[in-house]
């Protein structure tokens, strides 16, 4: 492994791409690998399509040679190659034919002495059931000819704290040789790489971190019924219990998960599971209540207008914040969509605001960000508070609108109803 590698990210997704540009101020030579031509184009021109990496520093990284192509005849020409591609679920299995054919490019390509590292998540045993045997299918041998490893992405939308470079890394090889190598190239990007015995480790390690969110989300979303029910505050409980300086981590409802990560990457460990002939009974169970809580504030909203003695349909309702994730454009899995399609079929007049998202599809119909916010506020029979983005202030929220359903347990009112 030279100093300063040439490396291929392969997949320049909210992943591949802040790799890209980190490995770019590391002073590597670095070439971006996508199929989608319209994302290079956007590329070469100085645009960023992700919310974390800014135009300028796209800009930036293709005049200090960073590369963007569709052509994967630059991964003959690198030292390292990275997969970032997508691994989405189709009817609940584990889709991997993004990754199958990185792998194809990369086993016609590669030469003597590259390190091949897979970043996308997928369930324990990818690197060593797939990759590997298809990278040794013309004879090479792993740990000699190339080396090969998996590292989990730990990329958070959003979070100006953590990143690539502050995030610690973890780090599997399919040899102690391919740990070395990988080990090498990541310290040169993250301030701590950690070690872990195999790739198996490495993988397991990503979903165990998702699915300890998925299944304590789904505790605090079932509580939040109950408590509900109870007339209790679960949010003022929460609080209350985080004030124990050990034994507890605070987790908080809300109107459902999204994302690639928390109700994606638990299904590829159930998925494994179910490989040995039985079920992994809490991620399935957690999957249920998170999924069915989109559902569950539709109804809230139909029960506030009932205790006004207004019927739902027919009545405005506003969702405010429609992505995943607050102060970020991304609409992955967001629940909001099923709050929004199961409003709109019990006859609602919905409307929405996003500062981020000036258009947004709905069960087939085309809805606009409104926009006056403050009169869309005093028009609604309901707001519901979906996403927090900074954009909102909540106290100007509930003072101009009429009656809040607050998913969030962030604002405060006479006319506030918390989730």
């Amino acid at each position: 492994m030279t100093n300063r590698p040439a490396l291929a990210v392969i997949g320049l997704g909210y992943v591949g791409l802040p790799l890209a540009m980190e490995a770019v101020r590391a002073g590597m030579r670095v070439h971006g690998l996508d199929q989608d031509a319209s994302l290079i184009a956007g590329l070469l021109e100085g645009r960023s399509h992700v919310d974390d990496v800014t135009d300028e520093q796209v800009a930036d990284a293709v005049a200090h040679g960073f590369v963007p192509t569709t052509d994967p005849v630059c991964l003959g020409s690198v030292d390292v190659v990275v997969i970032c591609v997508p691994t989405p679920l189709r009817e609940g299995t584990p889709d991997l034919d993004a990754v199958k054919s990185a792998t194809e490019q990369i086993a016609r390509a590669i030469r003597p002495g590259t390190l091949v590292v897979l970043e996308s998540t997928s369930y324990p045993g990818t690197t060593h059931e797939m990759l590997l045997p298809a990278l040794e299918k013309s004879g090479r041998r792993v740990g000699r000819d190339f080396h090969l490893a998996y590292s989990p992405e730990r990329i958070d939308p959003g979070n100006s704290r953590f990143g690539l470079r502050n995030t610690p890394k973890v780090v599997g090889g399919v040899t102690t040789v391919c740990t070395d190598a990988a080990v090498g190239f990541y310290r040169q990007l993250a301030d701590e790489v950690v070690r872990v015995g195999s790739p198996a480790v490495a993988e397991m390690s990503k979903l165990l971190e998702n699915t300890y969110r998925q299944v304590n989300i789904a505790l605090v979303n079932e509580m939040a019924v109950f408590c509900h029910d109870l007339g209790i505050d679960l949010w003022e409980a929460i609080d209350a219990a985080s004030t124990k300086p050990f034994g507890f981590q605070a987790f908080r409802p809300g109107p459902g998960v999204g994302g690639h990560c928390i109700p994606i990457d638990p299904n590829y460990l159930s998925h494994r599971v179910r490989s040995l002939g039985y079920p992994f009974r809490f991620v399935e169970l957690a999957q249920e209540i998170n999924g069915r809580m989109p559902v569950y504030v539709a109804d809230r909203v139909m029960h506030l207008l009932n205790d006004d003695g207004l019927a739902l349909r027919g009545s405005r309702v506003l969702l405010l914040g429609v992505t995943y994730k607050a102060d970020v454009a991304d609409q992955r899995e967001s629940p909001s969509l099923v709050v929004a399609e199961r409003l709109l079929a019990l006859g609602a007049r919905v409307s929405y605001h996003d500062p981020f998202i000036p258009e947004w599809d709905v069960a087939g119909e085309r809805l606009f960000c409104v926009p006056d916010l403050d009169t869309a506020l005093s028009e609604a029979t309901v707001t519901v508070i979906l996403q927090t983005h900074r954009h909102y202030d909540l106290d100007v929220v509930a003072k101009h609108a009429r009656r809040v359903l607050d998913t969030r347990g962030r604002a405060d009112g006479a006319n506030v109803t918390k989730l």
